[in-house]
């Protein structure tokens, strides 16, 4: 009697929970096995293993400090848009900001008559490139585009900008972005009338920078990827006037940039190749569309070579007395210096191209009471992460075409 009693009140306890179930929302019903279908090693922890290994070798003991730097929040610049109504550079200023490109470091104004070169020394397997000995040579001062104007705060100062509201006529007041984003648009040097191709435009900041100049002749704007491009339009709708965004003063493409110098050959006075990379600083945060995803490690290991494709693809656009500027957003030395050197030597050989390494010393000369600066690189200057201006990284390197 009792056996069949339990057994009762067992089926009853069981037809309940059954009927609880039903009554559950999918939403709120936990599978037993879900968490066994998380990666164990989420792209952000690849990513973070991968620059433990090759940075804290290529950095030494300043990788510590900017390991903790590209962990912790990065400081913004507000890029002001001289198309925009709104008084944003009193209100900026109002709130404690400054804008970096005025407030340079007095020291650094002074020049020689002749800036130092850039020498090059040959190698079996190659070119290699050395910045100049004369250490005690003073260098010449950049001409910086007075219309370019990025507001940061303070060092230590990690205040968010407030997002920026459209005037009257529903333009933005700025563009939020790495204030170090602005150097290879400084660096690059656009004068009066001159032709640029921005090769890897998209997302549009540096684009917008350059628009801010007010000098350029034409701009050609190009990304490869079509949905990017999109983007880009949307951007510079929302910050330029419809006048400026015509065929006779801007064009937007969605071409292979590898292929660029087959489509217009020695054509501009100004050429970025802002190159897509492993974008160090999203890597270690975001797992979404991070480049250390297993299923993205050919595209990863390919990145070099695309680098190298695009950077000689923009010398062979430029025409001969024009410049160069190649940048990226990732500390490695796979992607930046030897991806110039090789560039170089390549030019050289299967397009019978010279190149002149730039000095851009006094830019950094200048900005470094803003950013800090990597010492001691062999080709090119390179923003690194620090806690009291945690911006970059950027590493960028200009080259000047001889022939």
């Amino acid at each position: 009697m009792m056996a069949l009693l339990v057994g009762t009140t067992l089926s009853y306890l069981l037809r309940k929970v059954k009927d609880l179930r039903c009554l559950t929302p999918k939403r709120h019903r936990v599978k037993e096995k879900w968490a066994a279908t998380r990666a164990k090693h989420p792209p952000t922890s690849l990513a973070l293993q991968h620059f433990d290994a090759t940075y804290s070798v290529q950095l030494g003991q300043l990788w510590p400090s900017v390991r903790t730097a590209l962990l912790s929040e990065r400081k913004y610049g507000a890029l002001l848009n001289h198309f925009s109504y709104d008084a944003n550079l009193e209100d900026l200023q109002a709130q404690g900001c400054r804008d970096f490109i005025t407030d340079t470091d007095t020291q650094a104004q002074l020049c020689s008559e002749q800036e130092p070169e850039v020498g090059f020394q040959e190698e079996s397997n190659g070119v290699s490139v050395r910045k100049s000995d004369v250490v005690d040579q003073q260098l010449s001062p950049l001409h910086l585009s007075p219309n370019i104007k990025c507001l940061v705060f303070p060092r230590g100062n990690i205040t968010r900008f407030k997002p920026a509201r459209p005037d009257m006529c529903g333009f933005l007041g700025y563009y939020l972005m790495d204030a170090a984003s602005v150097l290879p648009c400084l660096a690059l040097d656009v004068q009066e009338g001159h032709n640029v191709l921005d090769l890897c435009a998209a997302p549009g900041g540096k684009t917008l920078a350059l628009l801010q100049t007010q000098v350029i002749g034409f701009l050609c704007v190009n990304d490869a990827s079509v949905s990017r491009t999109m983007r880009l339009r949307k951007v510079l709708h929302s910050y330029v006037p419809k006048q400026l965004l015509t065929n006779e003063k801007l064009r937007i493409t969605s071409f292979d940039g590898t292929k660029w110098g087959e489509i217009e050959r020695n054509t501009f006075d100004r050429v970025l190749v802002d190159v897509p990379c492993t974008t160090d600083r999203h890597s270690l945060i975001e797992d979404d569309n991070n480049i250390f995803s297993k299923s993205r490690t050919g595209e990863r290991r390919r990145l070099p070579q695309l680098q190298l494709e695009l950077l000689l693809a923009g010398i062979t656009a430029a025409c001969p007395g024009g410049e160069i500027l190649y940048s990226t957003c990732t500390l490695s030395q796979n992607q930046n210096q030897s991806v110039v050197e090789q560039a170089i030597y390549l030019a050289r050989e299967n397009h019978g191209i010279q190149l002149q390494v730039v000095d851009l010393r006094p830019l950094t000369h200048m900005f470094r009471k803003t950013f800090h600066f990597a010492p001691d690189l062999h080709v090119g200057e390179m923003v690194i992460p620090h806690l009291a201006a945690n911006f970059g990284p950027i590493y960028m390197c200009k080259l000047r075409r001889l022939t």
